[in-house]
């Protein structure tokens, strides 16, 4: 998980944050989807963005009603980075998530390379 140069851990605090157990368990299991077959995840689970900073990945879990987002890339290590996640409560991501998202992509390839 990535920690911020401030030392916070966008993703670790947002798992701490959900209080709906089934949600948790969710997105936990994603997650764990996401560790065990890597790249090779594709929908439903996981979309690519595209955007002109580059591109990232989004890990989209649904229980319910709920819907929880996690940007994560791929460093060149071969290992997951999970970025930025959120509770989404509009149909369409809002800007300021994934502009929050490349921006901690920025800081990371910054600290630890590409």
């Amino acid at each position: 998980m990535f920690v911020s140069s401030s030392g916070q851990c966008p993703v670790e605090h947002l798992l701490e944050s959900l209080t709906y157990p089934k949600l948790k368990a969710k997105v936990l299991r994603d997650l764990d989807l996401l560790e065990r077959f890597g790249i090779n995840l594709r929908e439903p689970y996981v979309k690519k963005l595209k955007d002109t900073r580059g591109s990232m990945f989004e890990l989209r879990s649904i229980q319910g009603n709920h819907h929880v987002r996690i940007f994560f890339i791929f460093s060149s290590q071969k290992r997951i980075v999970l970025l930025h996640g959120f509770v989404k409560k509009q149909s369409k991501t809002p800007r300021k998530e994934i502009d929050l998202a490349f921006h901690y992509k920025k800081e990371c390839e910054y600290r630890y390379g590409k």
